[in-house]
């Protein structure tokens, strides 16, 4: 028997993996199988003779819906038919790059009323022309790690990458919440960064609605979370850029980038504002406290007109979901504790929900390591870079879509 080469093997690979794609995207669009028969036939031709294949527009938008259906760590997936796809594989620089991501800001910003949106960018076919997008999230806040006496400021979740920044000629104020600029890079070009005006930086001033005096925390948090560093795969074909966006959960907020004792650790102050007696845990104080911090981001986010949504709703939708997906005869790809929400989480239907299970799904987003944790290693892997060493940020460990 004649033995393929590996160039043979992974063409043979790749045309397996478009046929599959191809049948069950038309199929949802309800395509006719002469349209599908064609398309395949095409696909076949094009990756026998350049070794890849493109996707249409229709393929691109509906394989990135597909992508965040198939997210096993997704809570919200509900309204993943909802997600708008930009098509930006045509940009070829990094100003270009800069210029879509600034659109998609505007996009999915929407004035409050938050649009889930995916910018699509070349896919990474081309190694030495590859786009990488540096950012976890398209806004961030900075971190600045305790020095000279002086004591540590904003989010210990960007200590890395500010570092980054600040090496290649950025400079912030030192507070807690200054934003992050853009860094992108083109193949093994320099990286460039982009400052974000303020006009597409929505931020939410904290306040509570019962408690005066909680606006003199001086708490905040801007508004679209665009998660900007991990990898479509639709059919094969790996795109290493597309930022993509749902709204946020407000524990994702509260109970997590405020909350946590590794991030901006405030239920200590939110605690001394209520007066909690913090010299015993059995005073419940923590709870007590997150529980007012995460009303505060609940109230003020809907007092400034921004979409959110509660852990108790959110749930309540992703059961919904399930249950859309199962008259579809489609079973639900999911990660049980990533799904459950940090506050309360026996509260909720997902709690006792022992069916879910992690399947292989395609299309999908993969996890990166940070383009400049080295751009020689392997830019894949299976879980969020806070999981590797301690040189790399700690990333939130939630939902991509509602983070």
């Amino acid at each position: 028997m004649e033995m393929k080469t590996r160039e043979t093997a992974s063409m043979e690979e790749l045309i397996e993996q478009a046929e599959s794609f191809l049948r069950q995207c038309y199929s949802e669009l309800e395509k006719s199988p002469a349209e599908l028969n064609g398309r395949i036939e095409a696909v076949h031709k094009e990756i026998r003779q350049t070794g890849t294949y493109h996707h249409t527009a229709d393929e691109l938008t509906h394989g990135a819906r597909m992508a965040w259906r198939n997210n096993s760590r997704c809570i919200g997936r509900l309204f993943w038919h909802t997600l708008e796809v930009n098509d930006a594989r045509q940009a070829n620089t990094a100003p270009q790059v800069a210029e879509a991501l600034l659109r998609h800001l505007e996009r999915a910003g929407n004035g409050g009323r938050i649009r889930p949106v995916m910018t699509v960018f070349r896919s990474g076919t081309e190694p030495d022309r590859a786009i990488r997008i540096w950012n976890h999230q398209l806004i961030r806040y900075a971190g600045y790690p305790a020095a000279d006496g002086q004591p540590r400021r904003g989010d210990p979740a960007s200590d890395a990458f500010t570092a980054v920044c600040r090496k290649l000629g950025w400079q912030g104020s030192g507070g807690d919440f200054d934003v992050l600029p853009l860094v992108i890079s083109i193949g093994e070009e320099p990286p460039r960064w982009f400052t974000i005006p303020g006009s597409l930086v929505q931020e939410v001033p904290l306040s509570h609605p019962e408690i005066e005096r909680f606006g003199e925390l001086g708490l905040r948090w801007y508004a679209v979370p665009v998660v900007s560093d991990m990898l479509l795969e639709i059919g094969g074909i790996r795109y290493p850029a597309a930022p993509f966006n749902g709204w946020y959960m407000e524990t994702e907020i509260g109970s997590r980038n405020l909350g946590d004792y590794g991030r901006y650790n405030r239920l200590p102050e939110v605690a001394d504002l209520l007066g909690l007696d913090r010299s015993t845990n059995t005073s419940l104080w923590k709870d007590r406290a997150l529980l007012e911090l995460n009303r505060a981001v609940l109230h003020s986010f809907k007092l400034a007109g921004v979409s959110i949504v509660d852990h108790h709703t959110a749930a309540d939708q992703f059961v919904r979901f399930q249950e859309q997906e199962r008259q579809k005869g489609r079973e639900v790809s999911g990660k049980w504790h990533w799904l459950i929400p940090p506050m309360s989480p026996s509260s909720t239907p997902i709690w006792e929900d022992n069916k879910l299970r992690e399947l292989n799904l395609s299309p999908r987003l993969i996890y990166q390591k940070p383009a400049y944790a080295g751009r020689d290693s392997n830019p894949e892997r299976d879980e969020p870079a806070g999981q590797e060493a301690s040189a790399l940020p700690v990333q939130e460990m939630k939902c991509p879509f509602h983070q």
